[in-house]
């Protein structure tokens, strides 16, 4: 299984460059000859993505979330799976490029710099801990998607604005369904932050003799839970639209990059494991 690991491992970022390249040619062209062939692609390097994961665990007796490098290709596959549950939600499918090149990154810089961990902690081991990050990074990544959304939404505005009728206006959605695809990746976004939130409450303090509330990253995390829960009832109650939505998202992401920095330069935490 080590052997399959490793070819993965290369494989990956050559099926992500291959999907990006799909999704940007069909953007470019604005043809329907890759309209299902793309999504098919995707769930073909998602679904081996899985595989990589899974062999991962298994060889190496832990989650990969142990390093930095593990963590990206977690989240490589945690922003191109939450688009890919979007495109299918909404069949909105001109949008992929803009996503797909992000998880393109994050795989190659993990594929180049990985490495084999046998020795860890063994909190590191637990399959719990392993699914508690996916669901942060899956929320996380819904956030991310959200707030690209939003860029694409003033680009968008900005071309219409100045009378620019120009490939932006040809192949992008509407303006009303890119504030839709924001609404809807941050509300992804909330309910996997939601769950990752819930399973840190009835476990942490199990594995861990020295939890506390006042967890640097638990408070982060709590902050840009309160910010995108009150962000959403005020949309669905406040009958919130158009830019307001749009800046709300790019603020909330602000937020989301702030917090999360902030709370790794700061050294008092259970979550820091080296």
């Amino acid at each position: 299984m080590l052997s399959a690991v490793h070819t993965l491992n290369w494989i990956l970022p050559v099926l992500y460059l291959g999907s990006f390249i799909v999704y940007t040619y069909d953007f470019a062209k604005g043809q329907k000859t890759f309209h299902n062939s793309k999504r098919i692609f995707l769930f073909v390097t998602l679904l081996l993505h899985t595989f990589y994961l899974l062999s991962r665990t298994i060889e190496f007796n832990h989650p990969p979330i142990t390093n930095k490098f593990e963590i990206f290709t977690i989240l490589a596959f945690a922003i191109s799976f939450s688009y890919f549950l979007l495109e299918l939600l909404t069949d909105i499918r001109g949008t992929g490029s803009f996503i797909i090149f992000f998880s393109l990154v994050f795989q190659l810089i993990s594929s180049i710099y990985i490495k084999d961990l046998l020795e860890v902690q063994e909190v590191l081991r637990s399959r719990l801990l392993g699914l508690h990050v996916t669901s942060a990074l899956l929320g996380y990544s819904g956030i991310t998607i959200s707030a690209v959304y939003g860029l694409l939404f003033i680009l968008l505005y900005k071309e219409i604005k100045l009378s620019k009728f120009g490939i932006i206006f040809k192949r992008l959605p509407s303006l009303e369904t890119l504030e839709k695809l924001s609404f809807y990746s941050a509300a992804m976004g909330f309910v996997l932050l939601t769950f990752t939130i819930i399973i840190g409450i009835i476990w942490l303090p199990l594995a861990f003799d020295e939890f506390s509330y006042s967890d640097p990253k638990l408070i982060s995390t709590g902050i840009i839970w309160i910010v995108y829960g009150i962000g959403i009832l005020t949309k669905l109650l406040g009958n919130w639209y158009g830019k307001k939505v749009i800046i709300f998202s790019l603020l909330g992401f602000t937020l989301m990059l702030l917090s999360l920095l902030l709370s790794n330069l700061l050294a008092n935490t259970f979550h820091t494991f080296s």
